[in-house]
């Protein structure tokens, strides 16, 4: 019987190791990210570099593709409100909720399925947040966005968004996968798979959550689904190491770390010789392993925001305790889709009553999580067409749902999905205009209604992709991002 060795650390034959137990066993303990800590201290980072360009790049999954089309865009910056905020508080107002607070919602507006309370039975509550008409186009916003009021002009706000889930977490899967249910991917995994990625010393998505704690729908919200693994979206921090265990041990030399690789890439060229079937999963944990290598040079640079102006990190609110977080997780999303990030979801709020989730006061509760936003969404809004970054970044805000026009516990709003606010700005969408409507009360979309189907159909138009030819074949069937949904012709009315 023939003898088939290889180089490694371990002076023993692994012919009877299957490649997926082998890398099972050594990165289990080491973490996603943590096999290929970067050698770049000892000078060998530049080593691996070829391994996803020239030959191999043919069969690297997140090479860069042709778009379907010509793109308007380039990049997105998700900025998604965990929670839920009031349409009625924020981009929808409504005179007649003043009118009738008090007093129970009339019949003809029919009944919707809340969490907690019957519509039916509870009073009106009004909007104590004056609006005002910004810019040429004279679009209402809240006083709750001063800032952001500068900017009307550049926004297209969709106020007809709807869905089916009105529990935070089946709701969050919808806004960022277009399924209520668990197993679907992200649409920022759907972009990534699409389009593949420009950056090769960074991830092709990214997504930076609230200090405060994980949304409830937790990482499937920015998860592969049944894509290839190498799809999902990469955790950064704003603060500290941008990326968690990707440190060499400290008893781990740079020779035996190089050993460690040179075997990984071995079995993977063995594997890949002995069989032709599809191991993506495999393959994905080698792409991620050599990009983690990669990373370990480029994601401090790119999270480094002392870089920056000291007027830049000001015009965030970085020198401003309310609003330095969220401002600085801002500026790193530009930092990162200026180097070519395709996909960026910054989070605010894990969904409590303390951030979006007004069930107990309305009026305070967006006063208060709109002053930690405003300032750094329209500081994002500024730079980025300053730096003529906008027309080629889509810029997209929304809640998971919106709220009742009735109230809960005398101040607070329960969940709404029938009829919510999403805007969008940049990546060649003309602003200064409203798309469809809320009834007069704000509880349900009745003109133009957009699905989150037809919103996400919409940032993959400006991306130059098609959503009725972006298929993956799992299960026996063709799945697409926007399932069978996506017809609303959002796109050519954004853009002229």
């Amino acid at each position: 019987m023939s003898s088939h060795r290889c180089p490694g650390p371990f002076g023993t034959r692994l012919d009877a190791t299957s490649r997926r137990h082998w890398i099972t066993q050594v990165a289990g303990g080491m973490g996603a990210w943590a096999l290929l800590s970067l050698l770049e201290r000892d000078g060998l980072a530049a080593s691996l570099a070829p391994a996803i360009s020239g030959a191999d790049r043919g069969t690297n999954p997140l090479a860069p593709k042709p778009p379907h089309f010509a793109a308007k865009a380039k990049s997105v910056i998700f900025l998604m409100m965990a929670g839920g905020p009031s349409q009625m508080e924020t981009f929808d107002p409504k005179p007649l909720l003043n009118k009738l607070a008090g007093e129970k919602m009339p019949a003809s507006f029919g009944k919707i399925p809340a969490q907690f309370t019957d519509v039916t039975q509870q009073p009106l509550l009004g909007c104590k947040i004056p609006f005002r008409e910004c810019g040429e186009s004279r679009i209402p916003i809240s006083d709750a966005f001063p800032l952001l009021q500068r900017h009307a002009d550049r926004l297209a706000v969709i106020r007809s968004c709807h869905h089916d889930g009105f529990n935070h977490s089946p709701a969050q899967y919808a806004l960022t996968t277009g399924m209520t249910r668990l197993g679907f991917p992200s649409i920022g995994a759907w972009i990534t798979y699409g389009l593949g990625s420009v950056a090769d010393n960074l991830p092709a998505m990214v997504v930076m959550t609230d200090p405060d704690g994980k949304i409830k729908g937790g990482t499937p919200c920015w998860g592969n689904g049944f894509l290839p693994a190498v799809y999902q979206g990469s955790p950064v921090r704003a603060t500290g190491a941008p990326i968690l265990y990707v440190n060499r041990r400290p008893d781990e030399s740079a020779a035996s770390q190089r050993s460690t690789l040179d075997l990984a890439q071995w079995l993977n060229r063995r594997h890949s010789a002995q069989t032709s079937a599809a191991a993506s999963e495999l393959d994905s944990r080698i792409a991620a392993y050599e990009l983690a290598f990669r990373m370990q040079t480029a994601a401090p640079e790119a999270t480094d925001i002392m870089r920056e102006s000291a007027e830049t990190r000001k015009l965030y609110g970085i020198d401003d305790e309310k609003t330095r977080d969220f401002g600085t997780r801002c500026l790193i999303a530009r930092r990162l889709t200026e180097r070519g990030v395709r996909f960026v979801q910054v989070i605010s709020g894990s969904g409590d009553s303390k951030d979006w989730d007004h069930h107990d006061d309305a009026y305070e509760g967006t006063l208060r999580q709109a002053k930690k936003v405003d300032q750094p969404i329209a500081a994002l809004l500024q730079d980025l067409a300053a730096r003529g970054q906008l027309e080629e970044t889509l810029v997209v805000w929304s809640g998971e749902f919106g709220r009742t026009p009735t109230s809960q516990g005398g101040k607070g709003r329960d969940h709404n999905p029938n009829g919510f606010t999403m805007w969008m700005a940049g990546g060649g969408i003309r602003g200064g205009k409203i798309i469809g409507a809320t009834d007069e009360l704000g509880l349900r979309a009745i003109d133009d209604k957009v699905h989150v189907n037809d919103a996400h159909a919409t940032m993959l138009s400006l991306l130059g992709l098609d959503h009725r030819k972006l298929t993956f074949l799992f299960q026996g069937r063709e799945y697409r991002a926007t399932d069978v949904g996506g017809d609303n012709d959002l796109a050519r009315r954004l853009i002229i």
